[in-house]
């Protein structure tokens, strides 16, 4: 294999090490650390601004990589205000937009992961043997959603409820739906 195939598309394949790296460390600790977040946004930022100048909103450079976080930032933070989910995986999301510099592979891979998430989330109920209650958990929270309309109160609820909840570390997947879409489009090969 000669190093010059190794490094195409190497800032891809540095995302994909991160992600695998966060999923594990969510997968022990249900928690993305900061220390992973913060440094990959800032330095997808870095990067995509020294690499592409201000580029363009939709592809490389200062723009697009900044667009690209707006993207992560957009797709589960909506989530997160209502106690949904932490915020090491918003940030996450984030991170891997600023890298990426495309709002477009952002998106995708964020639509991947939710079906992996949804695929896990339904194995963990099954496996708890719970399915009843899961399922009429399920029913309250989106009637919460759709009768409150302040996401102050519905993450508070959702702080009360959580200690009850069988909770799904996000950053798995996000990695593996993340993963699985740099692959379908080849952004890993090379």
């Amino acid at each position: 294999m000669e190093w010059q195939s190794l490094l195409e598309n190497w800032e891809v394949k540095l995302v994909a090490i991160t992600l695998i790296v966060a999923a594990w460390i969510d997968g022990k600790e249900l928690k993305v650390p900061n220390w992973i977040t913060f440094p990959m946004a800032i330095t997808g930022l870095a990067w995509h601004t020294y690499s592409g100048g201000m580029g363009e909103w939709d592809d490389g450079g200062f723009c697009g990589s900044l667009a690209a976080l707006g993207m992560g930032l957009a797709c589960l933070l909506p989530i997160y205000a209502v106690g949904g989910m932490g915020a090491g995986d918003v940030k996450l999301m984030a991170g891997m937009g600023a890298w990426l510099a495309s709002w477009h592979h952002t998106g995708q891979a964020f639509v991947v992961s939710v079906f992996v998430g949804a695929f896990m989330a339904i194995i963990m109920i099954l496996r708890s043997g719970k399915l009843a209650h899961h399922y009429a958990n399920f029913h309250v929270i989106i009637n919460e959603w759709l009768t409150i309309r302040n996401p102050r109160e519905l993450s508070a609820i959702a702080a009360e409820r959580k200690p009850t909840m069988h909770l799904l570390p996000y950053g798995i997947p996000i990695c593996i739906g993340s993963i699985a879409y740099f692959l379908y489009e080849g952004m890993l090969i090379g």
